[in-house]
């Protein structure tokens, strides 16, 4: 059975990132942002969104795992700041009913998604500039990169949130990393 652990980046959304793994008979466990990368062993992580950069805990060193990566909101700007993209301000603060236009049809994680999906997303912090290895592969009207990949790496990241009633098809973006973890 694939296990996944969800880190906990203080968000108001993390247990039902787990939720979602489960229903999709994944064997998961939150984990606190402060767990030794030593003590984690799983098939794949997922950097939960949570308030901001300050409250990130040793989530940058879970990159170094070797084991695909999903960044959801925070998560996705901690791969950019981390790696050597850009991350700020939003022009759009806030939640927001959002729609995605998805760039890559070929994408592992967002791909089927495409041409585009409805996406409740916040936008008080963004990535302005993905880091180098890393493709762009959805954007919206709100916010010029609503996901973006590394494949070589299997790092993955939306700006939105999969696991909120409100986004459209956000059970196939976890099915999506789900078999990425395979």
């Amino acid at each position: 059975m694939t296990r996944i652990v969800v880190i906990d980046n203080h968000g108001q959304f993390t247990h039902l990132e787990r939720r979602a793994l489960r229903d999709l008979d994944v064997d998961v466990d939150i984990l606190d942002n402060d767990t030794p990368p030593a003590e984690i062993d799983a098939d794949g992580i997922v950097l939960s969104g949570g308030p901001d950069m300050d409250r990130i805990g040793n989530s940058p060193d879970y990159l170094d795992l070797d084991v695909p990566v999903f960044g959801i909101c925070l998560g996705m700007q901690i791969l950019a700041a981390e790696l050597g993209g850009a991350v700020g301000s939003g022009d759009y603060g806030g939640y927001a009913d959002v729609d995605v236009e998805i760039l890559d049809d070929e994408d592992p994680l967002v791909g089927s998604l495409a041409p585009e999906t409805r996406v409740w997303a916040s936008h008080a912090d963004e990535v302005k500039e993905v880091p180098e290895g890393f493709t762009r592969t959805a954007t919206s009207d709100v916010c010029d990169v609503e996901a973006m990949s590394d494949t070589d790496r299997d790092l993955y990241g939306v700006q939105w949130h999969p696991e909120v009633a409100h986004t459209e098809r956000g059970e196939e973006v976890f099915r999506n990393f789900v078999s990425i973890c395979e």
